[in-house]
């Protein structure tokens, strides 16, 4: 149980402390400092990198709190309500990520690829509401974490 719960809450620090580190202090900056080209190679780079270890955590996650239900709590029908709104608002974080990945990510990285500045900056601007709504949803997931249980 040990091992999993930290894996678990590992990922999920990963994931939602890099979107509001993104969202709150880099993006911000970035779009005070740089130009454009630069801003979007910038992103497109930066996205690079951490969406790497959003992959892991999206693999990581459903694996431990899946690994939880069945073998520490007895299955579904023992979870609190807190859990199961943890559990499917987390498939949701996931499902935005996906579209964010194979839609705006890629055509981010196409439009950059072609020098297509503008569409490349629209590409970012959807990446940017994608990310605001999943820190949201991300926030929301810690907080049902930490207080579900007097919450729901």
């Amino acid at each position: 149980m040990a091992v999993a719960i930290t894996i678990h809450f590992l990922s999920a620090l990963i994931w939602v402390g890099g979107m509001f580190f993104a969202y709150m202090a880099l993006r911000p900056v970035a779009a005070s400092l740089l130009e454009p080209p630069v801003r979007l190679a910038l992103w497109s780079q930066t996205f690079a990198r951490f969406f790497t270890w959003v992959w892991l955590s999206i693999i990581l996650l459903p694996s431990t709190g899946l690994w939880m239900i069945f073998n520490i709590f007895g299955g579904m029908e023992h979870l609190g309500l807190h859990i199961k709104v943890m559990m499917w608002t987390g498939f949701l974080m996931i499902f935005l990520f996906l579209h964010m990945f194979f839609g705006p990510y890629r055509r981010l990285k196409l439009a950059l690829a072609d020098e297509q500045i503008k569409e490349a900056a629209r590409r970012l601007n959807q990446i940017r509401i994608i990310i605001a709504i999943n820190l949201t949803l991300g926030l929301f997931v810690v907080i049902t974490a930490t207080a579900g249980e007097h919450i729901f």
